[in-house]
């Protein structure tokens, strides 16, 4: 027996109604919840001994269960004529106070400013749907017509786009406009008909119109107002927590590995965006221990992630770059109660959804340059403060702000010229102190002997695969191409370490070419150049002779494969070095002696090889500006045949 609408205009019907009811019979339908789910929100703002107006009172027990803890002064209205009778022989004994009329909404006859309050429990999204809301519009303004000044209409309501909008700007002005959102709501109906948060619209009448508008979002019953400036942004509000109950209601229901769902968490006070969660299911026949952290950029890894790590559900938390966090405790703490939300179902009740940091860094940050790439839109130069106390210089393209494009750590100018003086007699690695936050941008430079990334590094100990003349013998040089520059420090630690290399890097956008030797003190000359251009192209024009090294990047392992197939088939001698923590490898190619020779163990000269790389790079220090802070040896250790 189908007792809802078919169609929204049927909301407004009266012939719907009346036959609604009269299938119905004596059971009470509950729109949008009972008195135990509003009773909070309902006692805050209309008070017993208000006079209270209930339009479109159906046949809910609301009404009822208000008047049997102290509201005796309701009068309740209905457009239907078979509910009315019913209401009034089912109340006449135990509530003789209690009255139901049959009465329009739209055109009630009562005189102006004879109640406190109005109460309406899903009359206005019926109403809405009518006539292009000009229904719902006169039932408002009547609504406001019978109001006392501070009088409020209380409103319980699905904020259905055009309901919300039509009831929002009607208030907006001379009148105060509240919206607390509360959980969905469970009911006998269905399951998904009511996914959507019930929330309850307060608009409190003035004597006078203030200057501005009053619109306020509130979360829950008791939560704290938030001041919004306009309609349109009030509105947003509303639909971006509908979308959130959405989501949770589909996340509730089971997981999904093909789905990546994801929402953003702003700030109370300020309303800007302070966290944004991803979750990512893995496959139902996953096992489930328990956990440790994992970061992920790329949305076509967070699956085998999930799979890997033995989840079922994770959720991945972005850290918004303008935004300031105490510490990680703090974090977790801000976040529990929202991943909580997140749980799968059929999750033990003590057991944590873990939730993984993808980018924002705690601690101090400053924005020390902006500006605009033709190719890849806005990007910020920015200094912080890494794990490890030291300061760090990262270049950030906005457009996937969670990903640092490039990385260097940092000293201040006058530590560079003393280490500089004294890299003879010491080789110390910098001390935090070195870059104090304190200091202004331009007296921090670049740590130029210093790698971020150990992929760098495992290139860099790779040209020990040239061999011990090779590399020492500044006389012959080595040609070497880069493709992509990024901040510049692998190819400038290369021309200030290696005398036998001669560097020249392709890359694509002028504007990183200028943020390099703007921000990360990279600097050409005869022996390090820079090509504006593709570097796919430029390297069809090469010749497959010498070492190719390619970080590759993917989870994927059918791709991986075919990665691998088409390397081996230009490169017989492949070796692989994996980077721990993350998905990087690194993979060293080359010709080996005779066509199609495959090496079947790492070459026993390349650890002596590695030892002599590494004394080339100290040997250089006296004309390099800074010390190399690399362990050729180690990046070769884990070094295997593929």
């Amino acid at each position: 027996m189908s007792l809802l609408p078919r169609t929204a205009e049927e909301f407004s019907s009266a012939d719907y109604w009346e036959r609604f009811f009269r299938k119905r019979g004596e059971k009470a339908f509950e729109w949008y919840g009972d008195y135990n789910s509003l009773c909070g929100v309902l006692h805050k703002y209309i008070k017993p001994r208000d006079k209270v107006l209930v339009v479109g009172c159906g046949n809910s027990e609301l009404s009822e269960q208000l008047y049997d803890v102290g509201y005796h002064q309701l009068t309740n209205i209905d457009i239907s004529e078979t509910v009315v009778s019913h209401m009034n022989q089912r109340n006449a004994e135990r509530r003789p106070d209690l009255t139901f009329q049959q009465v329009d909404a739209t055109q009630t006859g009562f005189e102006s400013g004879s109640f406190q309050a109005t109460l309406d429990k899903g009359t206005l999204d019926a109403m809405a749907s009518e006539e292009d809301g000009a229904l719902a519009g006169r039932m408002l303004a009547e609504v406001g017509r019978v109001l006392s000044v501070g009088g409020r209409y209380v409103c319980v309501t699905l904020a259905q786009e055009h309901v919300i909008k039509l009831a929002v700007e009607h208030f907006a002005q001379g009148w105060a406009v509240r919206i607390h959102c509360l959980s969905g709501q469970q009911n006998e109906v269905s399951d998904s008909s009511f996914a959507l948060p019930v929330f309850v619209l307060v608009c409190t009448k003035f004597r006078q119109a203030p200057p501005f508008a009053v619109l306020e979002l509130c979360q829950g019953e008791d939560g704290a107002p938030v001041r919004l400036v306009s309609v349109p942004e009030l509105l947003s509000a509303v639909k971006e927590r509908q979308a959130y109950n959405l989501m949770l209601h589909k996340l509730r229901g089971g997981t999904d590995a093909s789905s990546t769902p994801s929402l953003t968490l702003c700030h109370a006070a300020t309303g800007r965006p302070r966290y944004t969660l991803t979750v990512q299911d893995s496959l139902p026949s996953a096992k489930l221990p328990r956990s440790n952290y994992f970061a992920i950029f790329i949305a076509e890894g967070r699956t085998q992630l999930a799979s890997s790590a033995k989840f079922r559900r994770l959720v991945i938390v972005a850290m918004h770059r303008d935004q300031e966090y105490e510490d990680m405790q703090a974090v977790q703490s801000e976040l529990s109660p929202m991943v909580m939300e997140l749980a799968p179902p059929g999750m033990p009740a003590n057991q944590q959804v873990p939730f993984l940091s993808v980018g924002g860094d705690l601690g101090w940050r400053e924005v020390i340059g902006r500006g605009l790439s033709a190719l890849t839109g806005e990007y910020s130069v920015e200094d912080v403060r890494g794990e490890d106390g030291h300061l760090y210089r990262r270049l950030i393209f906005m457009n996937n702000s969670q990903l640092v494009q490039s990385e260097s750590r940092l000293r201040s100018a006058a530590t560079a010229s003393s280490t500089h003086k004294k890299k003879n007699k010491k080789k110390a690695k910098p001390s935090v102190s070195e870059a104090p936050a304190s200091m202004e941008a331009k007296d921090r430079s670049v740590d130029r002997g210093f790698l971020c990334c150990t992929h760098h590094e495992v290139m860099v100990a790779g040209l020990a695969m040239l061999g011990s003349d090779a590399i020492s013998n500044k006389d012959h040089p080595v040609s070497m191409l880069l493709v992509g520059l990024g901040g510049g420090g692998l190819p400038q630690f290369l021309h200030d370490f290696v005398p036998c290399a001669r560097v020249e890097v392709v890359e694509l956008d002028p504007a990183v070419l200028e943020v390099a030797q703007t921000w990360f003190g990279f600097q050409t000359d005869k022996r390090l150049n820079v090509i504006l251009g593709d570097g796919l192209e430029h390297i069809k024009t090469l010749e497959s002779q010498g070492l190719f090294m390619l970080n590759l990047v993917c989870r994927d392992s059918a791709l991986r494969k075919s990665v691998l197939e088409r390397v081996q088939a230009v490169f017989p001698c492949v070796f692989s070095r994996g980077i721990e923590g993350e998905v990087n490898e690194v993979l060293l190619c080359c010709r080996s002696e005779g066509e199609g020779h495959k090496p079947q163990a790492i070459p026993q000269t390349l650890q002596q090889t590695a030892k002599d790389l590494q004394k080339t790079l100290r040997a250089n220090t006296q004309t390099a500006p800074c010390v190399p802070q690399i362990d050729i040896t180690a990046m070769l250790n884990d070094l295997k045949v593929i």
